[in-house]
């Protein structure tokens, strides 16, 4: 055993190391005590987690899972060694697979790029909102052109005042992808912006316009636009490998990977048969992913996609050239319309997680972006996000912050995995083009936010202000409508929309009658008893627009009819208490109520509890969305 010096500063250097098999007895014994039997590697087991695509995260992480040599390479032993080999495998930034990023310094010389999105039609409020913008913390932006946002011929107007060669700009056009770029290039030679110092993604993305809207483009004027961006602007890109439209219609992260490869790849066989070059193609494309609050998933999603690229250059014959250049956009999927202030934290922990997994540009969504077009306040909160994370937390000052960890580098590996497999059904089917006209990539993706929706469903996906802790009294936060986006392909889904269409209908009961459909809580015995079930019954009830009547605090079978009574609930009661009150109570309560007038009585508990004095059973893990659709049916409530 080493002896340090007693500087005050040692920690456990004097203790043997623990081993992992002293965990998992220690684990052994927290599962007995909670009535479970399961030893070794099932112990571990009973403490993982499912993810989607088959995933799954464990509890604890050592050298073993990354396949590190634990004895060590040239000297080096335990943690060390460890590292060593992780870094083998993910190799170092800047260079292939480049895991670690796609450049040596990473962001760390001036942070990642701050990309706002300006969405609207007028290029005066546009230009205006672009101004405020770059004056107070964004450093390019993202406009939308065409059909869905402002003309082509207004572009310049938009970029009014704008120095082109400091903002870089970033087109979402569609189908009029074509004319937007060329409108684009043409502002930068009237306004002298030299080649090398125009910096810009033109955004031509035909197969994502494809999954969107169901209308095909050819592939053929995208690869001349890139043919005629390449030979003249070093800086500019042209095409977008946009993955939005699949997370946006429910896929996983694997998905969203696999389906960005199919697209990336179509892309590079369009721009050979172009006449453009290996290394030419890959450098006209960007690609976009979204980023959510499940921060460790979108670190290793976005670091697994580079490897995973950096895999296709290197089959392409190009591997030094497979660098990808990555826009990371907080989830649209994850913002809500109640309570929209709690999309604030969600974007904020989306943000870090893609800085801190290198993305080069970064968009957070204002918060109020469900509702409709965000107003000044909402665009300087989403600015300011970033500005807030690279000057005041320093999180870009580290080159790869979450390089080495073992629950990262694992769950990079074995997501990699996981999109490449579906990467190759794809390709099986006749490359994307095929799987989105035979319908593969719609079926899939539908199967796939089927199982999720389930999940949120049971509120084992939890949406705060939402399924869980909803404020019926909120007011509504309106805004200004946005312009439609595109429709008639791929469906987009949101994880609050079960839930919104609840609401919705609680609301316009509401509306017509001046007051919300509400429920009956009747809580027996002391608050100790009956709180914890209580809060749950209120929490449940609120989800779906039902107003839960807790007055008075506690009733007993000699009061619960008045209280019912008094209570203007819509012939629904909840009793709710401990399983002791409920064997003593529950039946001559349950009488009392039905006296009264309430027709279906459910119970806060286990399924079975005082069975023949109640006709329902609420309780964690049962389907809310079935529960609260059933009792708004019951109600008379209009859907």
């Amino acid at each position: 055993m080493t002896v340090l010096p007693d500087d005050g500063l040692s920690l456990a250097a004097e203790f043997p190391d623990a081993t992992h098999e002293q965990w998992q007895r220690l684990v052994e014994g927290v599962l007995r005590k909670s009535g479970k039997e399961a030893s070794g590697e099932a112990a571990e087991d009973a403490l993982s987690t499912q993810l989607e695509d088959g995933l799954t995260t464990r509890p604890l992480y050592t050298a073993r899972e990354t396949g590190a040599n634990a004895n060590g390479d040239n000297g080096d032993t335990g943690a060390n060694a460890a590292t060593a080999a992780t870094a083998d495998a993910a190799g170092f930034p800047g260079f292939a697979p480049f895991t670690r990023g796609g450049r040596p310094e990473g962001t760390s010389v001036s942070g990642w790029d701050v990309r706002q999105r300006l969405a609207g039609t007028d290029p005066v409020r546009v230009n205006e909102a672009a101004l405020a913008d770059l004056e107070n913390g964004t450093t390019s932006l993202w406009l939308t052109v065409g059909r869905t946002g402002i003309p082509a011929d207004g572009l310049a107007r938009a970029l009014d005042g704008v120095y082109l060669d400091l903002a870089p700009v970033t087109l979402d056009a569609g189908a009029d992808y074509a004319e937007a770029a060329r409108a684009l290039l043409a502002l930068y030679a009237e306004r002298e912006v030299a080649p090398e110092a125009a910096r810009a993604s033109l955004g031509a993305d035909p197969l994502g316009h494809e999954a969107r809207t169901g209308e095909v483009l050819d592939l053929a004027e995208a690869a001349a636009l890139a043919r005629e961006t390449a030979g003249a602007w070093p800086h500019v890109r042209a095409l977008t490998v946009d993955a939005l439209p699949y997370h946006e219609a429910g896929g996983s992260a694997a998905e969203e990977l696999g389906l960005s490869l199919a697209t990336g790849v179509a892309y590079l066989r369009a721009l050979e048969d172009g006449g453009l070059g290996v290394e030419a193609a890959l450098g006209q494309l960007e690609f976009r992913y979204a980023a959510t609050a499940d921060q460790f998933l979108t670190i290793a999603k976005l670091r697994a996609a580079r490897r995973l690229w950096a895999r296709v250059a290197e089959a392409c014959g190009a591997p030094e050239a497979g660098a990808q250049r990555q826009h990371a956009v907080t989830s649209p999927v994850m913002m809500t319309r109640r309570d929209p202030w709690v999309n604030m934290l969600r974007t904020t922990v989306a943000c870090m997680a893609a800085g801190v997994a290198g993305a080069d540009s970064v968009t957070v969504l204002p918060f109020d972006n469900e509702l409709g077009l965000p107003d000044a306040f909402a665009r300087r909160i989403a600015r300011n996000t970033s500005t807030i994370l690279l000057e005041e937390s320093h999180l870009a000052r580290v080159i790869d912050p979450a390089g080495g960890s073992y629950y990262v580098e694992q769950l990079t590996t074995e997501l990699a995995g996981a999109a490449w497999e579906f990467f190759q059904t794809v390709e099986k089917a006749g490359g994307l083009p095929g799987a989105l006209r035979s319908g593969l990539v719609a079926e899939r993706l539908a199967t796939t936010w089927a199982a999720r929706s389930k999940k949120l469903a049971r509120r084992r996906e939890p949406i705060t202000g939402v399924s869980e802790f909803p404020l019926l009294s909120e007011k509504p936060v309106v805004r200004e409508p946005a312009p439609a986006g595109p429709t008639g392909g791929l469906p987009r889904v949101r994880r609050d929309e079960a839930y919104e269409a609840l609401r919705a209908r609680s609301d316009a009961h509401l509306a017509a009658t001046g007051q919300r459909p509400r429920v009956f809580l009747a809580a027996l015995g002391p608050a100790a008893a009956h709180t914890a079930r209580a809060t749950f019954a209120s929490n449940l009830f609120q989800a779906g627009g039902i107003e839960p009547v807790h007055d008075p605090v506690s009733v007993d079978p000699a009061s619960a009819a008045e209280a019912y009574a008094a209570s203007g609930a819509d012939g629904m009661a909840v009793l709710c208490s401990s399983d002791a009150l409920y064997e003593e109570q529950a039946g001559a309560v349950a009488a009392a109520l039905r006296s009264a007038g309430a027709t279906t009585l459910f119970l806060a508990g286990k399924p079975g509890t005082a069975e023949g004095s109640v006709d329902e059973y609420v309780f964690a893990g049962c389907d809310a969305v079935a529960v609260l659709s059933s009792v708004l049916d019951r109600m008379g409530v209009a859907s």
